[in-house]
Protein backbone atom coordinates (compact mmCIF):
# COMPACT_ATOMS: atom_id res chain seq x y z
CA UNK A 1 0.00 0.00 0.00
CA UNK A 2 1.54 3.34 -0.98
CA UNK A 3 1.38 6.42 1.44
CA UNK A 4 -1.46 8.47 -0.47
CA UNK A 5 -3.51 4.83 -0.50
CA UNK A 6 -2.67 4.73 3.73
CA UNK A 7 -3.33 8.51 3.95
CA UNK A 8 -6.96 8.05 2.30
CA UNK A 9 -7.33 4.78 4.36
CA UNK A 10 -7.55 6.90 7.63
CA UNK A 11 -10.87 9.02 5.94
CA UNK A 12 -11.53 12.36 6.51
CA UNK A 13 -11.42 13.75 9.61
CA UNK A 14 -9.85 16.94 12.13
CA UNK A 15 -6.53 16.59 9.80
CA UNK A 16 -7.44 15.59 6.78
CA UNK A 17 -9.90 16.87 3.59
CA UNK A 18 -10.76 15.29 0.11
CA UNK A 19 -11.60 17.04 -2.76
CA UNK A 20 -12.26 16.37 -6.15
CA UNK A 21 -11.30 19.43 -7.25
CA UNK A 22 -10.34 23.08 -6.61
CA UNK A 23 -13.63 24.84 -8.47
CA UNK A 24 -13.08 28.58 -6.81
CA UNK A 25 -10.50 30.03 -4.35
CA UNK A 26 -13.30 31.13 -1.88
CA UNK A 27 -14.75 27.56 -1.72
CA UNK A 28 -11.23 26.29 -0.72
CA UNK A 29 -10.32 29.19 1.54
CA UNK A 30 -12.78 27.57 4.35
CA UNK A 31 -11.22 24.24 4.77
CA UNK A 32 -7.46 25.94 4.47
CA UNK A 33 -8.30 28.46 6.90
CA UNK A 34 -9.67 25.68 9.20
CA UNK A 35 -6.78 23.56 9.19
CA UNK A 36 -4.84 26.44 9.68
CA UNK A 37 -6.97 27.32 12.72
CA UNK A 38 -7.22 24.30 14.57
CA UNK A 39 -4.24 21.83 14.62
CA UNK A 40 -2.98 21.64 10.90
CA UNK A 41 -3.66 18.82 8.28
CA UNK A 42 -3.66 18.16 4.76
CA UNK A 43 -5.99 18.79 1.32
CA UNK A 44 -6.00 15.93 -0.84
CA UNK A 45 -7.08 17.57 -4.28
CA UNK A 46 -8.04 14.68 -6.45
CA UNK A 47 -9.87 12.18 -4.72
CA UNK A 48 -13.83 11.99 -3.83
CA UNK A 49 -15.48 12.29 -0.48
CA UNK A 50 -15.69 8.40 -0.75
CA UNK A 51 -12.23 8.31 -1.23
CA UNK A 52 -11.75 7.11 -4.59
CA UNK A 53 -8.83 8.67 -6.61
CA UNK A 54 -9.97 10.75 -9.64
CA UNK A 55 -6.94 12.41 -10.25
CA UNK A 56 -6.92 16.41 -11.41
CA UNK A 57 -6.79 17.23 -14.67
CA UNK A 58 -4.11 20.12 -14.75
CA UNK A 59 -2.16 19.92 -10.89
CA UNK A 60 -0.15 23.39 -12.12
CA UNK A 61 -4.16 25.09 -12.08
CA UNK A 62 -4.89 23.18 -9.29
CA UNK A 63 -2.03 24.76 -7.42
CA UNK A 64 -2.89 28.46 -8.59
CA UNK A 65 -5.99 27.98 -7.38
CA UNK A 66 -4.95 27.25 -3.96
CA UNK A 67 -2.49 29.73 -3.87
CA UNK A 68 -4.85 32.45 -4.74
CA UNK A 69 -6.81 31.35 -1.65
CA UNK A 70 -4.41 31.37 0.50
CA UNK A 71 -2.85 34.92 -0.70
CA UNK A 72 -6.28 36.69 -1.58
CA UNK A 73 -9.46 35.00 0.27
CA UNK A 74 -7.65 34.27 3.61
CA UNK A 75 -6.66 36.95 5.92
CA UNK A 76 -4.11 37.49 6.83
CA UNK A 77 -2.87 35.21 4.14
CA UNK A 78 -1.27 32.00 4.65
CA UNK A 79 1.96 31.84 3.23
CA UNK A 80 3.44 28.23 4.59
CA UNK A 81 1.21 25.82 2.00
CA UNK A 82 2.77 22.81 0.82
CA UNK A 83 2.40 21.21 -2.38
CA UNK A 84 3.55 18.24 -3.78
CA UNK A 85 2.48 16.08 -6.98
CA UNK A 86 1.79 11.99 -6.21
CA UNK A 87 1.08 9.77 -9.36
CA UNK A 88 -1.36 6.92 -8.76
CA UNK A 89 -2.01 4.27 -11.32
CA UNK A 90 -2.03 7.29 -13.69
CA UNK A 91 -3.94 9.72 -11.84
CA UNK A 92 -2.34 12.63 -10.46
CA UNK A 93 -3.40 13.85 -6.20
CA UNK A 94 -2.18 17.50 -5.23
CA UNK A 95 -1.33 17.01 -1.42
CA UNK A 96 -1.51 20.39 0.31
CA UNK A 97 -0.19 20.53 3.83
CA UNK A 98 -1.37 22.99 5.99
CA UNK A 99 0.82 24.04 9.17
CA UNK A 100 -1.17 25.20 12.28
CA UNK A 101 -0.77 29.10 12.20
CA UNK A 102 0.83 31.39 15.15
CA UNK A 103 -1.41 34.23 13.71
CA UNK A 104 -4.86 32.88 14.23
CA UNK A 105 -7.54 33.76 13.56
CA UNK A 106 -7.63 33.39 10.03
CA UNK A 107 -10.63 34.50 8.27
CA UNK A 108 -12.00 32.97 4.95
CA UNK A 109 -14.00 35.44 2.67
CA UNK A 110 -17.17 33.75 1.68
CA UNK A 111 -19.05 36.76 -0.20
CA UNK A 112 -17.98 40.59 -0.88
CA UNK A 113 -16.67 42.04 2.36
CA UNK A 114 -17.97 39.37 4.22
CA UNK A 115 -15.14 37.16 5.68
CA UNK A 116 -15.73 34.39 8.24
CA UNK A 117 -13.55 32.52 10.67
CA UNK A 118 -13.69 28.47 10.72
CA UNK A 119 -12.29 25.55 12.96
CA UNK A 120 -12.13 21.85 12.16
CA UNK A 121 -14.58 20.03 14.24
CA UNK A 122 -14.33 15.84 13.08
CA UNK A 123 -14.38 16.33 9.17
CA UNK A 124 -16.04 19.87 8.73
CA UNK A 125 -15.29 23.26 8.68
CA UNK A 126 -17.33 24.81 11.13
CA UNK A 127 -18.02 28.52 11.79
CA UNK A 128 -16.77 29.56 15.03
CA UNK A 129 -18.35 31.70 17.26
CA UNK A 130 -17.22 35.17 18.96
CA UNK A 131 -15.51 33.40 21.91
CA UNK A 132 -13.51 30.65 20.39
CA UNK A 133 -12.20 33.54 18.07
CA UNK A 134 -11.36 35.71 21.10
CA UNK A 135 -9.54 32.63 22.13
CA UNK A 136 -7.90 32.16 18.65
CA UNK A 137 -6.99 35.67 19.03
CA UNK A 138 -5.22 34.88 22.21
CA UNK A 139 -3.38 31.84 21.02
CA UNK A 140 0.09 32.92 22.19
CA UNK A 141 -0.41 34.17 25.57
CA UNK A 142 0.09 31.33 28.01
CA UNK A 143 -2.66 32.17 30.70
CA UNK A 144 -5.64 31.66 28.31
CA UNK A 145 -4.16 28.01 27.34
CA UNK A 146 -2.60 27.07 30.34
CA UNK A 147 -3.72 23.54 30.86
CA UNK A 148 -4.90 23.21 34.37
CA UNK A 149 -6.04 20.38 36.88
CA UNK A 150 -9.19 19.55 36.12
CA UNK A 151 -12.07 18.59 38.46
CA UNK A 152 -14.81 15.80 38.44
CA UNK A 153 -17.20 17.84 36.32
CA UNK A 154 -14.98 18.82 33.93
CA UNK A 155 -13.75 15.62 33.42
CA UNK A 156 -17.09 14.49 32.73
CA UNK A 157 -17.03 16.59 29.87
CA UNK A 158 -14.29 15.95 27.80
CA UNK A 159 -14.95 11.69 28.71
CA UNK A 160 -18.65 12.53 27.30
CA UNK A 161 -17.06 14.37 24.21
CA UNK A 162 -15.05 11.86 23.34
CA UNK A 163 -17.96 9.61 22.91
CA UNK A 164 -20.22 11.69 21.03
CA UNK A 165 -19.40 14.64 18.80
CA UNK A 166 -21.42 17.91 20.59
CA UNK A 167 -22.55 18.63 23.95
CA UNK A 168 -25.02 21.13 24.78
CA UNK A 169 -25.66 23.06 28.58
CA UNK A 170 -28.62 21.07 28.70
CA UNK A 171 -27.25 17.77 28.12
CA UNK A 172 -24.41 18.71 30.28
CA UNK A 173 -26.72 19.72 32.89
CA UNK A 174 -29.01 16.26 33.05
CA UNK A 175 -25.27 14.46 33.07
CA UNK A 176 -24.26 15.74 36.24
CA UNK A 177 -27.44 16.86 37.52
CA UNK A 178 -26.34 20.51 37.81
CA UNK A 179 -27.95 24.26 37.77
CA UNK A 180 -27.30 26.27 34.68
CA UNK A 181 -25.06 28.77 36.14
CA UNK A 182 -22.51 26.18 37.42
CA UNK A 183 -22.68 24.24 34.32
CA UNK A 184 -22.31 27.51 32.14
CA UNK A 185 -19.05 28.30 34.33
CA UNK A 186 -17.55 24.96 33.87
CA UNK A 187 -17.88 24.86 30.04
CA UNK A 188 -16.73 28.24 29.55
CA UNK A 189 -13.47 27.47 31.84
CA UNK A 190 -12.79 24.74 29.66
CA UNK A 191 -13.50 27.03 26.52
CA UNK A 192 -10.82 29.54 27.55
CA UNK A 193 -8.21 26.84 28.46
CA UNK A 194 -8.19 25.14 25.03
CA UNK A 195 -9.74 22.16 26.37
CA UNK A 196 -12.90 22.27 24.32
CA UNK A 197 -14.72 24.26 21.29
CA UNK A 198 -17.60 26.88 21.89
CA UNK A 199 -20.14 26.86 18.67
CA UNK A 200 -22.88 29.45 18.30
CA UNK A 201 -24.09 29.71 14.66
CA UNK A 202 -26.92 26.84 15.24
CA UNK A 203 -30.31 27.30 17.16
CA UNK A 204 -28.78 25.60 20.29
CA UNK A 205 -25.00 26.69 21.14
CA UNK A 206 -22.80 23.45 21.59
CA UNK A 207 -19.42 22.50 22.05
CA UNK A 208 -16.82 20.02 20.67
CA UNK A 209 -13.28 18.66 21.26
Amino acid sequence: MTDLQELIRQGEGERLEFKKRTTHPHRISRTLSSLANTHGGRVLVGVDDDGRIVGVRDAEEEIYQLRQAAAHYIDPPLTTLRFREVEEDGRVVVVVTVPESPEKPHRAQVAPDDWRSYVRVRDESVQTSQLTEKVLERYDSAPMFERIPLNKEELAVLEYLRKNPRITLGQYMKLLNIGQRRAYRTLIKLTLHGYIKHHDKEKEVYYTL
